[in-house]
């Protein structure tokens, strides 16, 4: 073997092994996937050291925003540090009290406390689902007792919430009534809370926004009623066509106006003995026959003492007016006048109208074909509904809403095809699925290495064998190599001088010998070549 062949040989060995062991290599080489992402560079940092003490092998992603490790290890790492506390997040609570340093101020302390209940607010804000972010600031004054009135705390809240999502009112008076909650001597009003966009979510009940928050709540109501309405329609005639063939929409026409009614009612005069007495007054006045009122110069003669009374001890009582004199058989002057008030039979009523009271609903009902096959083998045709069908459906959605003719309800069901627009199904080339791409991934490096090392050994090793040769001859092994040199070698014997009594010029035995084995050497190499290796090995 000359040297280029040699260089050639131990080159595309070393090669070949090369290959073979990083196709090894990559092949046991785990997938990484993320074990956090978005970290901040506190929490990332406490992070790999962690796992640098539990030997896990991890890297970074690109740019540095997520940590990835082992695939198979993802959820037993990730167990592990939330044992520990980590990730802690950049949000910091009570804990900051946990660090507290010898000789630590009043003020510093008071701050150290607002950190923390502020970090834990904002905690429990963001655990909410839309919410994405937030963060708390409280405004708690430093009460004084030497103060008449003391200053009162107020907080504001700054959320940012996941794109499509929102909060309701609900969850905005949670908010406000968790952050007043917790602080104390705060009162709901002084909370504010805010998006992303400056935009003010909360109002006060009696702010210039009471109005927009009223009328975004009554849009809400008549929504949920709409809404509610549907889905009753749905629901009832879901199991005679279908969940898909039916479809249902309501509008509902709700009086949000508030109105209050008073009424006062007077019955006519009832009998006598049945109506009740408030009050009643008699005056009565009665005088002697031919007497004369007191008349002339006030004196002493007109201010005479009253007479003695005639009136018997004993005896009936005379009548009103009557006089002794009159009893006698004399006509005395009397008046006597009788004033009775009844109470006046009054009925007063305050009626106040529900706030809400639907006025009016309106239902528009569609409903799909139904598909009947004509026979046994037959594709399915649409077809329309009977009348009979569809006057049972309407009597149905009528009961479901609660069809009321005198306020003006209308219910409109309309049976009519459903256009379905035929999507046809998108199918990826196999080599554009994901699991293709996976798993060529994982493959694809493995897989090469191996047909490269494969390629290599059949054409530069294989060839680099065959080529090699001595004096120009293939390599053969050691005993053939033997065998040919002996059947192609020329003796070369010295001439004899020529004599009359010289011997004939016949070949003699050992020549014979020689070439018979000559020719066996040639004829049959194989078996000349193994009578060879036995002479060798001493057999």
């Amino acid at each position: 073997m000359d040297r280029a062949t040699r260089v050639r040989l131990a080159a595309g060995m070393a090669l070949f092994v090369a290959m073979v062991v990083a196709a090894a290599f990559f092949a046991s080489r785990s997938d990484y996937r993320v074990l956090f992402a978005n970290l901040s560079d506190k929490d990332g940092g406490a992070i790999v050291a962690q796992l640098s003490q539990m030997n896990v092998p991890y890297k970074y992603a690109e740019g540095g925003g997520a940590i990835m490790v082992p695939a198979d290890r993802v959820h037993d790492v990730r167990l592990r540090l939330a044992s520990q506390g980590l990730p802690k997040g950049s949000i910091t609570g009570f804990e900051v009290t946990e660090t507290s340093r010898f000789g630590v101020t009043q003020f510093q302390e008071r701050l150290n406390f607002q950190r923390g209940l502020e970090g834990e607010l904002t905690r429990s804000i963001q655990a909410l689902a839309p919410v994405q972010s937030a963060r708390v600031h409280l405004a708690l004054p430093n009460q004084n007792g030497f103060f008449r009135e003391q200053q009162k705390p107020s907080a504001s809240v700054l959320v940012s919430l996941y794109p499509g999502r929102f909060l309701d009112r609900t969850q905005l008076a949670g908010i406000v009534h968790l952050v007043a909650s917790s602080v104390p001597e705060l009162a709901p009003a002084a909370v504010s809370v805010l998006d992303d966009t400056g935009k003010l979510l909360s109002q006060p009940a009696d702010g210039p926004g009471a109005g927009a928050g009223v009328d975004a709540e009554q849009l809400a109501y008549v929504q949920q009623i709409e809404q509610q309405y549907a889905r009753r329609i749905v629901d009832i005639l879901a199991p005679i066509v279908g969940r898909d063939n039916v479809n249902a929409q309501v509008t509902a026409d709700v009086d949000f106006s508030q109105t209050e009614s008073t009424t006062e009612q007077h019955r006519p005069n009832l009998a006598r003995d049945a109506s009740a007495v408030r009050s009643q007054q008699i005056v009565e006045s009665a005088g002697a026959p031919g007497a004369q009122l007191p008349a002339g110069v006030p004196g002493a003669v007109s201010n005479q003492p009253p007479r003695d009374a005639n009136a018997p001890v004993n005896g009936a009582n005379p009548a009103p007016g009557a006089t002794a004199q009159g009893a006698a058989g004399g006509g005395g002057v009397g008046h006597r006048e009788l004033t009775t008030n009844y109470e006046v039979d009054k009925t007063t009523s305050v009626t106040r109208a529900a706030q809400g009271a639907i006025r009016r609903v309106n239902a528009a009902v569609v409903v799909n074909y139904v598909n009947v096959a004509d026979g046994p083998g037959k594709p399915a045709v649409s077809k329309a509904l009977a009348p009979e069908q569809i006057e049972q459906m309407t009597a149905l959605v009528r009961e479901a809403v609660g069809y009321n003719k005198e306020r003006g309800d209308s219910v409109n069901l309309v049976n009519a095809p459903f256009k379905v627009d035929a999507v046809a199904p998108v199918e990826l080339p196999l080599w554009k699925q994901p699991e293709m791409i996976d798993l060529a991934r994982s493959l694809g490096w493995p897989v090469g290495l191996s047909l490269a090392a494969v390629l290599l050994l059949i054409g530069v090793v294989r060839p680099a064998l065959k080529s090699v040769t001595v004096n120009g001859a293939p390599l053969l092994p050691a005993p053939a190599r033997r065998v040919d040199a002996l059947a192609s070698e020329q003796i070369e014997r010295p001439a004899l001088a020529s004599s009359a009594g010289a011997r004939s010029q016949e070949p003699s035995e050992t020549q014979l010998r020689l070439t018979q084995a000559r020719t066996l050497a040639k004829d049959n190499p194989a078996a000349v070549a193994n009578i060879v290796k036995t002479w060798v090995n001493g057999e």
